[in-house]
């Protein structure tokens, strides 16, 4: 199978490993030679370092090195059976680029976008043939993360859909299938891990440290929100949320933080510029001082873990009860695309719809705000005493 990768950044460049692993002749386009010349490096790289742990040989790496060409063209993408793009998450850049793809591919080849927010009909609309059109969205890092989001356009043809999701299990991918609204499944879902412990960061609660710990140390997620943020980059983080807000027409759950916004606007970024909401050594690790580690009680840590946890597991119920995915892949989008510890409609079932319930009426009652408005679907499930497994 031939794949075209439009985009020689990390996610573009971690595909075409993927499918270049799995035996697809893959051709890597970008515009800038040297964006080429990093990639085909980076690569070299990452394949070296597979050997040291001796989980590829010589000859592995030199049979994936082999199924990747570097272009400079869209034009070498002709021959394509399936091209993704991974370049600028700018709506209108993406439609410049698939209409004059288009004009150089066969009829029959599956043209999608690796978009993690952007509207796949909108994108869809720019081709002649926009029933060729799908979402692949992978998770970075492309080669380790298991999850990729398969995401039909309502113009995507059911032919092109299944194509799509064998040739992303042919990969060895964990397949979620997402409705095309507003940031899919993960990016949708994962609002509040990240808006909530800013919210709660805001009005004192806590400090950075505290929440990171508390949702460690009891929820068992590898990395506090505030440190995921800064590992994500703020700047990237922050675009993600004010997109999903904007393209939910406000919905107040969605709500971007100032904090946040302000960090962005002066250069803190996290990890990539050196300061974030922690500042970074020379090896790129946070520095937390010894006072703030022992500050953390187990009563204001289970506080604050509750309230990211039902946040979560009411934007789960949600995305469910709106049919954006099935149980399963909304559950499995989110231990397989973002590492998190449990599905969170599995976590639901473990502490008790009643619980879930009661907690975010709790909220509400406090607030007075949409944003703590619980689900339909938990609020149903509890009254019939159900679960969702």
């Amino acid at each position: 199978m031939n794949i075209g990768i439009i985009g020689s950044g990390t996610m573009g460049s971690g595909i075409a490993q993927v499918a270049a692993t799995s035996g697809c002749k893959v051709k890597l386009y970008d515009t800038n030679q040297v964006a080429l010349d990093k990639a085909k490096a980076s690569l070299e790289k990452i394949l070296n370092r597979l050997i040291e742990k001796e989980r590829i040989d010589f000859e592995e790496k030199n049979r994936i090195q082999s199924n990747i060409s570097y272009v400079k063209s869209l034009k070498d993408l002709a021959d394509s059976n399936l091209t993704i793009e991974a370049i600028i998450e700018n709506l209108n850049i993406k439609k410049k680029v698939f209409s004059e793809l288009e004009s150089y591919v066969a009829e029959d080849c599956i043209i999608a976008s690796n978009t993690s927010s952007l509207s796949i009909a909108s994108i869809a609309a720019s081709l002649q043939k926009p029933e060729r059109c799908v979402g692949i969205h992978f998770f970075n890092p492309a080669p380790l993360m298991k999850l990729v989001e398969v995401i039909p356009a309502i113009q995507t043809s059911k032919e092109v859909l299944e194509k799509s999701i064998q040739t992303i299990k042919d990969w060895k991918k964990v397949v979620a299938v997402a409705k095309d609204t507003p940031g899919f499944i993960v990016n949708r879902v994962a609002r509040p891990f990240y808006g909530e412990a800013l919210r709660i960061y805001e009005e004192g609660i806590a400090d950075f440290a505290t929440i990171d710990y508390s949702l460690k140390s009891l929820g068992g997620f590898r990395m506090g929100p505030f440190e995921l943020m800064d590992f994500i980059g703020n700047d990237v983080n922050y675009t993600v949320t004010e997109t999903v807000f904007t393209a939910f027409y406000f919905d107040p759950r969605y709500k971007p933080s100032f904090t946040q916004k302000r960090l962005s606007e002066a250069g803190y970024l996290g990890r990539k510029s050196g300061k974030g909401f922690y500042d970074y050594d020379e090896n790129g690790k946070p520095v937390i001082s010894n006072d703030s580690e022992k500050s953390h009680k187990k009563e204001l840590a289970e506080t604050i873990f509750d309230r990211v946890l039902v946040m979560l597991i009411n934007e789960a119920a949600d995305a469910l009860f709106l049919n954006i995915a099935s149980a399963e892949d909304i559950d499995n989008a989110m231990t397989k695309g973002v590492n998190y510890p449990k599905g969170l409609l599995a976590w639901s079932d473990e502490k008790g719809i009643d619980w879930c319930v009661s907690k975010l009426d709790e909220l509400y009652s406090e607030y007075h705000e949409d944003r703590y408005r619980c689900s339909p679907l938990l609020r149903k499930m509890n009254k019939e005493n159900k679960s969702f497994f």
